[in-house]
């Protein structure tokens, strides 16, 4: 099974009447886009702009597709359970990239906006995406989600 087939399985929670885009292209946009530097909803509106034909080409789209707005990709995320597409991505990735556990890499946490809870407490709790960097294939090889208040264990 290919990544973009994994992601094809995620539940789409919306509801039938508001869908202008399918589920899996917002994700695997999402995917490819925080796996090259793009992170946030504008920036993955950006990337789409970027990578606009290499996308359609890739994900065998339509020519005149219309890609999703910053709007949608906030919409998308805030509501997405990140950790089922963290472990689809990681399978995918241990079934595809290989990987050398004597190199170094490179660990780095994102915060998905809009998911603080106890904004007004001390003790505020987010949910991060914590990604492994492969410095000798120049490509993520690991995500997962986490709160704040998590001691990240990442499991191999």
């Amino acid at each position: 099974m290919n990544l973009i087939e994994a992601i094809q399985g995620v539940p789409d929670y919306r509801h039938a009447r508001g869908i202008r885009h399918r589920l899996w292209i917002i994700l695997t946009i999402v995917l490819l886009g925080s796996c090259t530097g793009y992170w946030g909803y504008k920036p993955l509106a950006e990337f789409t702009k970027n990578h606009r034909l290499s996308l359609i080409k890739l994900l065998d789209l339509s020519p005149d597709i219309q890609f999703p707005s910053a709007s949608t990709f906030r919409n998308i995320m805030t509501s997405i359970d990140f950790q089922i597409l963290a472990e689809l991505f990681n399978i995918w990735a241990e079934n595809s990239l290989p990987i050398n556990y004597k190199e170094l890499f490179a660990i780095d946490g994102k915060c998905i906006k809009s998911t603080v809870t106890g904004g007004n407490k001390s003790y505020q709790n987010f949910v991060s995406i914590v990604s492994v960097y492969s410095h000798q294939q120049g490509w993520v090889v690991r995500h997962q989600a986490m709160e704040n208040h998590e001691k990240v264990r990442l499991v191999w």
